[in-house]
């Protein structure tokens, strides 16, 4: 389940162009460069911090945007089934 908490780390993240990605059930923010290394291999990226940023609009949402996007990203990856 994707949580605002999670959407929040990855907004805040420093990573080189963060993503937040489902790897064996787990969302986890990491750096893009990571999705080619076989720890992540087979991983679904959901959204990349930049992505994310432009549907807000801003970098510092509402804590009601956090819920609904963490909300809408949730359910797009259980209807990809990951």
């Amino acid at each position: 389940m994707i949580t605002p908490e999670q959407i929040e780390a990855l907004l805040a993240s420093d990573a080189d162009d963060p993503a937040l990605i489902v790897t064996a059930g787990t969302v986890k923010v990491v750096p893009a460069s990571a999705l080619d290394s076989e720890r992540y291999r087979g991983a679904v990226e959901i959204i990349a911090r930049d992505d994310l940023v432009a549907q807000l609009g801003t970098d510092v949402p509402s804590r009601r945007d956090l819920k609904e996007t963490a909300a809408r990203l949730d359910t797009a990856v259980t209807q990809l089934g990951a």
